[in-house]
């Protein structure tokens, strides 16, 4: 597996811009033997240290250990976080977060890992197989989503939405990094234990696709693709750039988020394409 394509496009912004700061807060990390797909958790405190800047400290925390041959992914992840921890002083709680799937290959294996709502697919010679976390998922569909039902009913992402995704938020980050929540990369470098994981030997494994869930949403809530297979499809044959394409504009025919509520009209988009060389 060596070949790889990667399409980002930025979404909306929910709070004004640093002049400083990338547009997305999607990061992509590409290496001889790895990519890391990161998407930073959006802040709704303008001046605080955002999601965007997590994840592009995490990327470069992350950078030298998965060029480590044999590292455990886990154990990558969770000494990147620790030196994030030290080296700005960031708490439980009270600090950025981010998603975080990796995926490393050497000449035997393939290993994914996946920490909250970017999932990975990878094609092998049997049929897909996805890595997926299914906390945060599972934590979205208890009771209590105000600015979704809110969006249903047509009020739209104008005056009010901010207000109730926020209330949203708020009660969703009392969840963040414990027992019976989910697990994201924040402060708490245990966090990584709790990330799905698979291992292939590299010889089965033709295509893998990494993404953030402003891409995995056209499988996952919006339907356009009826599986993961169709999605690669386009991918393989397409380019990834297309799939953004098809993404986005399922989000255009919906520019009120009646059919699909989310908290964002367009969120920020990363995926990541990785074609074995032998395919």
């Amino acid at each position: 597996m060596a070949n790889v394509e990667v399409a980002e496009r930025a979404g909306d912004r929910l709070t004004p811009p640093d002049s400083a700061a990338k547009p997305s807060e999607d990061v992509v990390l590409v290496l001889p033997n790895a990519v890391a797909v990161l998407d930073g958790a959006t802040s709704l405190h303008p001046g605080t240290r955002s999601g965007g800047w997590y994840a592009a400290r995490l990327a470069e925390a992350l950078e030298p250990r998965l060029a480590e041959p044999g590292a455990d992914l886990a154990d990558v992840l969770a000494n990147a976080i620790a030196e994030l921890v030290a080296a700005f002083d960031l708490r439980p709680g009270a600090s950025p977060s981010s998603t975080a799937s990796l995926l490393r290959w050497d000449d035997e294996h393939v290993d994914a890992l996946v920490l909250a709502d970017s999932p990975i697919v990878l094609s092998t010679t049997e049929g897909l197989r996805p890595v997926l976390d299914e906390q945060l998922a599972s934590l979205r569909s208890r009771p209590g989503t105000g600015y979704r039902d809110r969006l249903r009913s047509g009020a739209g992402f104008g005056t009010g939405h901010r207000d109730a995704l926020g209330t949203s938020m708020d009660r969703t980050s009392r969840w963040r990094n414990v027992d019976g929540g989910f697990w994201v990369a924040e402060a708490v470098p245990e966090a990584a234990a709790h990330a799905a994981r698979l291992r292939l030997a590299r010889r089965d494994v033709t295509a893998a696709m990494v993404m953030t869930d402003g891409v995995s949403c056209g499988v996952q809530d919006y339907g356009i693709y009826p599986d993961w297979a169709a999605m690669l499809d386009v991918a393989l044959r397409d380019g990834p750039e297309v799939v953004l394409d098809q993404v986005r504009a399922a989000e255009l025919s919906d520019p009120d988020g009646v059919r699909w509520p989310r908290p964002k009209r367009h969120d920020d988009q990363a995926l990541a394409l990785v074609r074995s060389a032998d395919t």
